[in-house]
């Protein structure tokens, strides 16, 4: 019985112990949270004010997950809680944490050294705050990480070799900080990783021929780097691979053929290198699963490869090959990639017609065969694709007139770019059904009628583009009015059409918010520029020239404070031109040239110190060139020719250092030739002829 008794009380003294030691540790775990909550700055949802109390168990905190046995802090989750804050040293105390994400708030500063004692983590995942210096070395230390995702910080520095300690690790995500230097060759050490991913840092050098040593990777993203020299063939032991992505880097040679026999890649991103050579025939033969090919924006000279009609068998397909040197004809069996929804082969030597197979890739939303040699005519097999967004057709030698009945063939149209071909005919009214239509390009074209006044109902258009063709309109521009409804338009290219017609008072009902360039040069319009033009006060570019405006450059044009360029040349403009003019504070274009203007030039012009460029030649101007001209220090370009100025040329001149254009003939200048031009050594053309100047040069 006293045996017994004894044993009891030592069970009773190991259990109380224990207690106390659960006790202490949980109180630890607690402390460590309590202070990273005392480093919290903002808590918008005040999530972590209301639950992490020490009132409360702290297994019961939001965020928080204990384990069953030791009741220890083993998972922590606080992402997308839109915290603000620091990471104490304190938090390197939670020695049983398993799982941390902090992911998609505000953290900032630097990670403690004292999270390295963190030896049980296997899943870190910060990403989307604000840490920055450079990535601890100390994660080194941590043996059974197997996830780590710092991506989308402020890190620096080098990335640390001792991460191939991390012999566990499957995931690497780097993504998008301000990391330096070269990818360590020890990353091929790391058998175990799935997922690499260190795009858009800084880095550069070669890519490692060892990372084919890490032979389970299945996602490669490097893109978005300063990476340079060759794609290592190695990379075709990869075989688990299925995406490889290295866009945008520096990249030269050819494309390793050993890439092309990684059967299961199902995307492959390489646009934006310098890379070279021949695409393999067969390449789709080798690449059954291939879904996503963009390459393009390099120097590949090649035929289409003949295998791509392989591809139907695969889904959401994206064909990108743009930018580059391929040549020979479109294939009509690319009319078998059913399942196409992406075709870009813009800036290519492809030549013949395209296909009228083109109308089978029923699910395409996008298509761009633009600036290639295409000829025939218009495939007008494309426009029976409903649910097409984008077709660009721009810059090739078709010919063909838009269907009457386009705005019901192509209700989800979003981008229409049939520029500069050899379209005749009319723009069809029923466009005004193409209701999510945001950019129309048809300039340089032949096309002949009456500009619609149905483009008003194209709410969302924001690029217009009608120049260079023989479009016309009533007296009154009545389009233009209708363009009114277009509360998104930014840019509205008219130029080189014979509208013959009279700018209209609603020219200043356009958006006020969106506009950005106004092109109407070339274009027989007569009157006067409304005074409603101070409407448009996010303008940036306005081109009237080579018309038949008449009437004095209305003082309101200083109400486009944004505007960056006016050409109003080659008009009939008469009257002064006004001190209103000098309100623009950042014109860096003024195009006067060929009115009949009269009085002095403005003192005020030399405030404008963003000028680049002044043309107001054969004006008839009566006064002397002001000295404040000389404070233009940018000015590249001076023209006065032609313009009745007289007096002496102003010294000041000579503080043109940037101008490298001058002409100021055929006016009546006086005395000397200041001996400070000679000091403009950016000079490349100087006209004085035609003058009433003296002494030496």
């Amino acid at each position: 019985m006293e045996k017994a008794f004894t044993s009891f009380l030592l069970l009773f003294h190991l259990v109380v112990a224990s207690l106390a030691m659960t006790h202490t540790n949980i109180t630890t775990d607690q402390a460590a949270l309590l202070s990273l909550k005392s480093q919290i700055i903002s808590d918008s949802f005040h999530l972590l004010d209301k639950s992490w109390s020490p009132t409360i168990s702290v297994c019961h905190w939001v965020g928080v997950t204990c384990g069953s046995h030791h009741q220890r802090v083993k998972s922590l989750n606080i992402s997308n809680m839109a915290l603000t804050g620091r990471i104490p040293p304190d938090f390197g105390n939670l020695t049983f944490l398993v799982s941390l994400d902090l992911s998609s708030n505000n953290f900032y500063g630097n990670l403690p050294q004292e999270m390295a004692r963190l030896h049980r983590l296997r899943f870190v995942r910060l990403g989307f705050n604000n840490f920055s210096g450079e990535v601890p070395s100390w994660f080194g230390v941590l043996h059974q990480l197997q996830v780590l995702t710092l991506r989308n910080n402020s890190f620096n520095g080098f990335i640390p070799s001792l991460f191939s300690n991390i012999s566990k690790l499957q995931t690497l995500d780097l993504k998008f900080n301000s990391l330096e230097g070269q990818i360590p060759n020890e990353i091929g050490n790391l058998e175990n990783l799935r997922f690499l991913s260190l795009g858009g840092n800084k880095l550069k050098g070669f890519i490692p021929p060892s990372l084919s040593n890490a032979s389970m990777l299945v996602t490669v993203y490097l893109s978005y780097n300063f990476l340079q020299g060759n794609i290592p063939k190695e990379i075709g032991n990869l075989q688990n691979l299925n995406h490889l992505s290295i866009e945008h880097n520096q990249l030269t040679g050819s494309i390793p053929i050993s890439i092309f026999n990684i059967s299961g890649l199902e995307s492959i991103a390489f646009t934006n290198n310098t890379l070279s050579g021949n695409l393999p025939t067969d390449m789709c033969d080798r690449l059954p699963m291939l879904e996503k090919l963009y390459l393009s924006m390099n120097k590949l000279r090649s035929h289409m490869p003949l295998s791509l009609p392989k591809l139907f068998e695969t889904s959401n397909i994206v064909l990108s090959l743009g930018r580059n040197n391929l040549f020979g004809s479109l294939p009509w069996e690319v009319g078998n990639l059913t399942k196409l929804q992406i075709l870009d082969l813009n800036q290519n030597m492809l030549t013949g017609e395209i296909p009228k197979e083109v109308s089978n890739l029923i699910e395409l939303d996008g298509i761009d065969l633009g600036l290639n040699k295409f000829t025939g005519s218009l495939p007008t097999e494309i426009f029976n694709i409903s649910g097409i967004t984008v077709i660009d057709l721009l810059n090739n030698n078709l010919t063909g007139t838009l269907p009457l009945n386009i705005g019901s063939m192509l209700p989800n149209i979003e981008g229409l770019y049939l520029g500069r071909l050899n379209l005749f005919g009319t723009i069809p009214d029923s466009i005004s059904n193409c209701s999510k239509l945001n950019t129309l390009d048809v300039a340089g074209n032949r096309l002949t009628g009456l500009i619609p006044t149905s483009l008003g109902y194209l709410t969302h258009l924001e690029y217009l583009l009608l120049d260079g063709n023989n479009l016309v309109s009533d007296s009154t521009l009545s389009f233009l009015t209708s363009l009114s409804n277009c509360r998104d338009l930014e840019f509205l290219s008219l130029s080189l059409n014979p509208l013959n017609g009279v700018l209209p008072v609603s020219l200043g009902n356009l958006s006020s918010t969106s506009l950005l360039r106004i092109n109407a040069a070339d274009c027989r319009i007569k009157g006067e520029i409304p005074k409603g033009i101070r409407n448009l006060s996010s303008l940036l570019d306005l081109d009237l020239s080579e018309n038949d405006i008449i009437g004095s450059i209305p003082a309101t044009i200083s109400n486009l404070r944004f505007l960056q360029s006016v050409n109003l040349s080659h008009n009939k403009l008469s009257g002064f031109i006004g001190d209103d003019i000098c309100k623009l504070q950042n014109l860096g274009y003024l195009y006067l040239t060929q009115n009949q203007l009269s009085g002095s030039l403005p003192n005020c012009l030399g405030n404008l110190i963003s000028l680049r460029e002044i043309f107001l030649g054969s004006n008839k101007l009566r006064s002397n060139i002001p000295a404040s001209l000389g404070n233009l220090r940018n000015l590249l370009k001076l023209d006065l020719s032609s313009s009745n100025l007289d007096g002496p040329l102003p010294p000041k001149i000579g503080n043109l250092k940037a101008v490298i254009y001058m002409d100021l003939s055929m006016n009546t200048f006086s005395n000397g030739i200041p001996r400070e031009i000679g000091g403009l050594q950016n000079l490349m053309h100087l006209s004085l002829r035609d003058n009433k100047l003296q002494g030496s040069i």
